[in-house]
């Protein structure tokens, strides 16, 4: 995709995000061609200084925009950051509900600036009674049921990923792209939302209509009655696994000619999906033995050719080099506020059969600054005057 043809040129974002639910809702619209500023405190976004399971939050969530590092404390500060709302389109948030108020910073006081900014908060919740309650990805996983549904029972786990932040960052993105068609019609900006609790709960809405359609609750993943009788991971040899799924009875035909399973594709019982999986119990021992003796590669080429549902269980740093993911700009060579690089998932769709690209390397602190002051109109000694108070962090 060609900067010059991104659907969201010349739209501006204000980001006011940390973490990874508000920054995601800002990649979306950084890769789909928008000017996103992200201000940090000086010092930069805390984010960038995690260790553990968070270190690569901000590389991978921020990539795509430009960063102006400012005391928003400051009176200076605060008046450099409102004018720069007041040139925007969109502004991202995702601090504890009320905390932006008191900065001056609330939805009733930008719409005064800018009545057609569209001003997105991600939160932990949606209007109702925890609104005013602290939450992370994990708190909403727990009480919105996807832990309970991932883990064994018993033993409620959290996904291996963050989830529901990112989702709940696509679906502000989504609100923020419905609010910016609506504006073409009315003029106006909006406020809107979206949440880590309702997120998760739309995710698991699915198993809510499974209760409602079958009076049973839905067992946790690890011991689901499945709706097919071949939909497991398999051992093979070397200590590798393998996922084999058979969701047809067209597939059922082809899986038993693949493996010369004569006696099962004679059954006339075995044909239909819902008497297989009545004789789970008898199938599946039965493709335990014979998968063994295959190796990965020998059986995911047998079901390959056959057309059938596989996958390899793969770890995220085996990713770096998937055949698929490099040939066609899955992958994005960046280079990190640190100097090293990295390659790192795109925007998982195409427009027009391209994929959104790299147009700005996750930004070191306060690296546009300078730029976006002078956008501002703001003089060269003016800038300087500002540096040197410390009210603005440059590169």
């Amino acid at each position: 995709m060609t900067v010059s043809s991104r659907p969201l040129d010349g739209i501006r974002v204000v980001e006011f995000t940390h973490m990874v639910m508000g920054p995601a809702a800002g990649l979306i619209l950084a890769d789909l061609g928008a000017e996103v500023i992200k201000v940090e405190p000086i010092g930069g976004d805390k984010t960038r200084r995690l260790k553990g399971s968070g270190a690569g939050y901000f590389s991978m969530y921020n990539r795509n925009k430009k960063s102006l590092s400012i005391n928003l404390k400051s009176e200076d500060g605060a008046r450099v950051a409102k004018e720069l709302i007041a040139q925007s389109d969109v502004f991202i948030e995702n601090f504890r509900p009320g905390a932006l108020d008191k900065l001056g910073f609330g939805y009733d006081t930008l719409r005064q600036l800018n009545p057609g900014l569209i001003y997105c908060s991600e939160k932990g919740f949606l209007p109702g009674p925890y609104e005013h309650r602290t939450a992370l990805d994990e708190v909403a996983q727990m009480m919105g049921g996807l832990a309970y549904m991932t883990g064994p029972p018993g033993r409620p786990l959290r996904a291996g990923a963050s989830v529901i932040d990112v989702t709940g960052g696509m679906f502000g993105a989504i609100a923020i792209l419905a609010a910016l068609q609506q504006r073409q019609h009315t003029g106006s900006g909006q406020q809107v939302s979206a949440s880590l609790f309702e997120t998760t709960a739309f995710l698991v809405g699915q198993h809510m209509a499974q209760y409602a359609v079958t009076g049973q609750p839905a067992a946790p993943m690890p011991a689901r009655v499945s709706a097919w009788a071949v939909y497991d991971v398999f051992d093979v040899k070397d200590d590798e696994k393998v996922f084999v799924g058979v969701v047809s009875d067209g597939q059922w035909k082809s899986f038993c000619a693949a493996f010369d399973l004569t006696d099962w594709a004679n059954d006339p019982d075995l044909s239909e999906n819902n008497n297989r999986v009545a004789r789970r119990d008898e199938i599946i021992p039965v493709l335990r033995d014979l998968f063994v003796t295959y190796t990965k590669e020998a059986l995911m080429n047998r079901l390959e050719q056959t057309g059938l549902p596989f996958a390899p269980i793969t770890r995220p740093e085996d990713l770096f080099e998937d055949p698929h993911l490099n040939a066609k700009g899955g992958l994005l060579d960046l280079e990190l506020p640190d100097g090293g690089r990295v390659k790192l998932p795109a925007l998982p769709i195409t427009m027009d059969d391209e994929r959104c690209g790299l147009t700005l390397n996750p930004p070191k602190i306060g690296e546009h600054s300078v730029e976006i002051l002078a956008s501002l109109g703001y003089a060269p000694d003016e800038i300087q005057k500002f540096l040197g108070e410390s009210l603005v962090d440059a590169v």
